[in-house]
C-alpha cells in the first residue's frame, strides 16, 4: 500500500473512533473507544468480535506462532473469566485475543523484518480493522434510532405482500416447529464471523508463502458494512417483530406478527417509534454478507461449499423467521451485494462492459425495491401477484447476469481469487 493511502486510512480511522466517541457521549451510548478499553480491561460487549478479528490475524503468521499466540489468548481469557466469577460480573471472553493481537502488533512491527513483516502486518490489520469496524458501526447504529423518529415500516410491510408476507410465513412456520429448528438458524444468524472466517482462512491459507490472493471474502464484508448502513438512515425500518410484533414496547401498530397479516388500510404513512431501536432493516445486511459467504464458498472443497449453502438458507430463514426483516429487506441486500461483489471481483480485468453491465443492474434492481416500496407500497398490497413476478424476476436475472460474468466454465480463472480459483470451477 502507497504511504499516503495507509495514512489516509489511519486518519479516517481515528477520526471515526474519535466522532463516534463525542457522538455516543451526546446519545448517552456506548462509545467505539470506551467499548474498545473494555476489550482489554472491562467486560467485552461482544464474545465473538474480539476472537474473529484475533483469527482472522492469525493467517498472516506460522503454525508454530498461532499455537503460541491462540495459547496466550485463551489462558488470558481463563484468567479474565475467574476474575470475573469471583466478582460476580458477567461470564463473557474476548479479553484475551484483544490482548494477544496488540501485542502481536506491537511485536511485529518493532522486531520484524521483510517479507515475513510485510505478511504479517498486512493480516493484523485485517483483523483489527474487523474489529474496529464493528466498534464504529455499533454506535451508528444508535445514530440511526436517534435521527430517525420515523420509521417507514407500513409501507415495507404492504410492498411485502407482492411476495406473500414471508416474515408472517416463515415466522409461524418456526413456531411449529419447535425450540430446535429454532435455536439453529437463531445461532447461525448471531454467528456469521464464525463461518466468515472459517471461509477467510481458507482461502488466505496461503499468504505466509506470498500468495495473497487479489480478492477475497473480508473485502466484501467490510465494504458491505461501510456502504449498507448509510441506508439505514435514508430508509429507516425496524422489522415486523417490533412494529407489528410483541417487541413494540407500545410503539407497535398492533401486535400481530407472525399469526395475523394487517389488513390493507386505505392510506399508509411513516410510523413514530423510539429513539433506541436501530433502523438496520433495509437492506438487509445479514442476507448480503450471507450471500458474499456462500459466493467465496463456491470454489472451495465440497464442505466448505456445503457450510456456505447451509449458511445462507439458515441466514435467510432466521432474517424471516425471527421477525428481524421483510422479504424486500432480503431482495435489497441480495441485490447490494451482488453489486458490491461485481465491483470488487477480478481487479486485473477492469472496468470491462461485462462488469459495468451486471453492476448497472444491481443499482437498478436496488433502486427500484426502494422506490417501489415507499412510493408504490399500497399498489403492490393492491396488485401483489404482478409486482412479484416482478421482484422476484428482477433478482432472478440479476443472479443469472452475475453467475455469467464470473462463473460461468468457459471464463479462465483469474488471480483476483487466487489460489483458490487455481482450478476449474464448481458449481
Amino acid at each position: 500500500m502507497k504511504p499516503w493511502l495507509l495514512w489516509s486510512a489511519v486518519a479516517a480511522a481515528v477520526f471515526a473512533l474519535v466522532g463516534g466517541e463525542i457522538m455516543a457521549a451526546h446519545l448517552h451510548a456506548l462509545g467505539p473507544l470506551t467499548s474498545l478499553w473494555r476489550d482489554y480491561a472491562g467486560v467485552p460487549k461482544s464474545a465473538t468480535t474480539p476472537w474473529a478479528g484475533f483469527l482472522l490475524a492469525l493467517v498472516g503468521i506460522t503454525k508454530r506462532e498461532r499455537i503460541i499466540a491462540v495459547s496466550a489468548a485463551v489462558s488470558l481469557d481463563v484468567v479474565y473469566v475467574a476474575v470475573r466469577a469471583l466478582t460476580g460480573a458477567k461470564f463473557t471472553v474476548g479479553n484475551g485475543p484483544a490482548i494477544v493481537l496488540t501485542v502481536m502488533a506491537i511485536t511485529v512491527a518493532l522486531r520484524w523484518t521483510g517479507e515475513r513483516r510485510r505478511t504479517a502486518l498486512h493480516a493484523i490489520a485485517l483483523g483489527a480493522l474487523l474489529i474496529l469496524a464493528t466498534k464504529v458501526g455499533e454506535i451508528w447504529l444508535d445514530i440511526t434510532a436517534w435521527a430517525r423518529p420515523m420509521v417507514l415500516d407500513p409501507y415495507v410491510q404492504l410492498a411485502d405482500r407482492a411476495l406473500g408476507n414471508p416474515a408472517w410465513v416463515v415466522g409461524h412456520a418456526l413456531e411449529v416447529a419447535g425450540p430446535v429448528p429454532l435455536g439453529i438458524v437463531r445461532w447461525v444468524y448471531f454467528e456469521l464471523p464464525v463461518a466468515a472466517i472459517v471461509v477467510a482462512a481458507w482461502q488466505l491459507r496461503n499468504v505466509t508463502k506470498g500468495e495473497w490472493p487479489r480478492h477475497y471474502l473480508v473485502r466484501t464484508f467490510l465494504t458491505l458494512g461501510l456502504v449498507g448502513p448509510i441506508w439505514y438512515v435514508l430508509f429507516p425500518v425496524v422489522g415486523p417483530i417490533l412494529a407489528f410484533g410483541p417487541w413494540g414496547n407500545g410503539y407497535e401498530l398492533a401486535d400481530v406478527w407472525p399469526n395475523v397479516v394487517p389488513p390493507v388500510p386505505s392510506s399508509v404513512e411513516a410510523m413514530p417509534f423510539d429513539t433506541i431501536t436501530p433502523r438496520n432493516c433495509m437492506p438487509s445486511l445479514h442476507t448480503a454478507w450471507a450471500l458474499s459467504l456462500f459466493i467465496h464458498s463456491r470454489r472451495g472443497p465440497l464442505w466448505l461449499r456445503w457450510g456456505g449453502t447451509f449458511w445462507l438458507v439458515c441466514t435467510v430463514t432466521a432474517t424471516l423467521g425471527l421477525g428481524a426483516h421483510y422479504g424486500v429487506d432480503l431482495i435489497a441486500g441480495a441485490a447490494l451485494c451482488l453489486t458490491v461483489e461485481s465491483a470488487l471481483r477480478d481487479p486485473d480485468r477492469g472496468w470491462d462492459a461485462a462488469r459495468i453491465r451486471v453492476m448497472a443492474m444491481g443499482i437498478a434492481v436496488f433502486a427500484g425495491v426502494l422506490l417501489s416500496t415507499r412510493f408504490l407500497a399500497l399498489t403492490m398490497a393492491a396488485n401483489p401477484i404482478p409486482f412479484g413476478i416482478a421482484l422476484l424476476g428482477a433478482l432472478a436475472v440479476l443472479s443469472y447476469t452475475f453467475y455469467v460474468t464470473w462463473f460461468t466454465p468457459d471464463r479462465a480463472p483469474r488471480r483476483d481469487t487466487a489460489p483458490m480459483d487455481s482450478t476449474a470451477p464448481r458449481n
